[in-house]
């Protein structure tokens, strides 16, 4: 049996501590497949029925963005200079770092990312 070793950076440790009251960091890990996060989205919501503003982008092609230091710092100081109070961090990847209607024509699959195609971008799963 492998023992996962659980990552001792701030920002995780942040959000194993839960809800911590309003406002909340998201933070969303995307990439090509679910080995390799090339791309890191983070949101300020205010209050549960706010919108997520601000957000902010992080994107690395030759390093994963979730190992990558100087990203982890400006998450870290992103999220304290709006005064986070909690911090919600998706497990993995949750789908393609292109955006729908941006990068590639919406209702269309992303040419540059086959992998998500069909697939729920929770499980990895295909969907039928």
């Amino acid at each position: 049996m492998k023992i996962k070793r659980r990552s001792q950076s701030p920002l995780n440790k942040k959000a194993r501590r839960g809800f911590r009251g309003y406002p909340v960091a998201t933070v969303a890990f995307y990439g090509p497949d679910n080995t390799r996060a090339t791309k890191v989205a983070v949101a300020i919501m205010a209050s549960e029925r706010a919108k997520a503003d601000p957000l902010r982008r992080w994107f690395s092609e030759d390093v994963d963005v979730r190992h990558n230091p100087r990203i982890g710092q400006e998450i870290l100081g992103f999220v304290q200079e709006h005064g986070a109070r909690s911090v919600v961090m998706t497990e993995g990847i949750i789908g393609c770092p292109h955006e729908e209607g941006i990068d590639y024509p919406e209702g269309e699959v992303c040419p540059r990312c086959p992998f998500w195609a069909g697939r729920d971008r929770w499980t990895g799963e295909y969907q039928q």
